[in-house]
C-alpha cells in the first residue's frame, strides 16, 4: 500500500521559511517522479512542483520560481520543500505526490494526507 506521510507545515510570518518532508513507502520511491501540491482556502488542488527519479531534473509553477526548492533522499525514501520568502498566498494544504514512473510527462496517481502551511503576520 502506498503511503505518503507529510510533515513540516506550520505557522509562519510573510517572508519566512519551511521546509516540508516526505516519507514514502509501499512502493520503489527511486522508480517514481515525486512532486508537491497545495489546495488554497476555497480554491482546487494546484501542482507546484515535481522532480524526477534522480532528482537531475526539476520543474516549478510560475508562482514559486525561485523561493520555492524541490529535492529528494532516494536512500531515505523522503521527498523535501524547501520553502523561502514565504507571501500570505502560500497559505494552503501541502500535499506529496507520487507519480507511476519515471516517465515525466503523466500525471500524479496518488498523494497524501496533506500539511498545513499558514503565513501571517
Amino acid at each position: 500500500e502506498v503511503q505518503l506521510v507529510e510533515s513540516g507545515g506550520g505557522l509562519v510570518q510573510p517572508g519566512g521559511s519551511l521546509r516540508l518532508s516526505c516519507g514514502a513507502s509501499g512502493f520503489t520511491f527511486s522508480g517514481s517522479v515525486m512532486g508537491w501540491l497545495r489546495q488554497a482556502p476555497g480554491k482546487g488542488l494546484e501542482w507546484i512542483s515535481k522532480i524526477s527519479c534522480t532528482g537531475g531534473n526539476t520543474a516549478y509553477v510560475d508562482s514559486v520560481k525561485g523561493r520555492f526548492t524541490i529535492s529528494r533522499d532516494n536512500a531515505k525514501n523522503t521527498l523535501y520543500l524547501q520553502m523561502d520568502s514565504l507571501k500570505d498566498e502560500d497559505t494552503a494544504v501541502y500535499y506529496c505526490a507520487k507519480y507511476p514512473s519515471c516517465k515525466w510527462s503523466v500525471r500524479h496517481d496518488s498523494w497524501g494526507q496533506g500539511t498545513q502551511v499558514t503565513v501571517s503576520p
